[in-house]
């Protein structure tokens, strides 16, 4: 099964870009935030220096997990097959491995009253991720890229923007959580300029999905 070690690299490849983009951007938008404010000159330091060691270390050595994990998940539901009791048993067993090293979860309180939602969205978030992984891994065309492999995997726009529209109506769920109530976040400085930093990622973010989708199917 060489495509799928071929797509599984073609995969993880864009998954690190992604992963690089949305640091860099958050370390952009922390900076716009700090830009206003009577007491930033006290504050900025402090949060941009928990920023920049959180997406240094703790971020990127958990992200690359998250990365991990879902791919060898999807890799092994398509060598073992995708029962429904497999598919199960795959989720019950690395959906707690994703939890830990998700970074919005590790920066937010076990004990708070929301805490379970944002627990439920972010297995939400796993198992369509995991879908996603799924229908990319299995592709055997004859592919190069990520876009190409996405427009096997997904065969028309409208699929694939519906599918994107999915797992990004989940990430703004756990946002509007954390919005809700910013008590849940364990951060003791900051949170505010940290939360609209978030929201602020997501919708460039969100923008910038949409105008890469366009590029992989109005521009063959």
């Amino acid at each position: 099964m060489d495509y799928l070690e071929r797509n599984y690299l073609i995969i993880k490849k864009r998954m690190i870009e992604q992963m690089e983009n949305s640091f860099e951007l958050g370390r952009k938008l922390i900076d716009t935030e700090l830009d206003t404010g009577l007491l930033n000159f006290i504050i900025k330091p402090i949060v941009k220096t928990f920023y920049d060691y959180w997406s240094k270390n703790d971020a990127r050595y958990g992200t690359l997990k998250q990365i991990k994990i879902t791919l060898d998940s999807g890799k092994q539901l398509l060598l073992e097959g995708k029962t429904e009791e497999i598919i199960k048993k795959l989720i019950e067993k690395n959906f707690p491995i994703y939890l830990a090293n998700d970074q919005t979860n590790s920066q937010c309180s076990k004990s708070h009253k929301n805490y379970e939602r944002l627990k439920q969205v972010a297995k939400k978030t796993f198992i369509n991720y995991l879908k996603e992984v799924v229908r990319l891994l299995e592709v055997e065309d004859e592919v190069d890229n990520y876009g190409d492999l996405c427009r096997v995997a997904f065969p028309s726009k409208e699929i694939a923007e519906q599918n994107l529209m999915k797992q990004l109506d989940y990430t703004d769920k756990g946002i509007r959580i954390v919005e809700e109530d910013l008590g849940i976040l364990k951060v003791p400085i900051g949170r505010k300029i940290i939360v609209k930093a978030l929201r602020r990622g997501f919708e460039s973010t969100k923008e910038d999905f949409m105008e890469s989708l366009n590029d992989t199917y109005d521009k063959k």
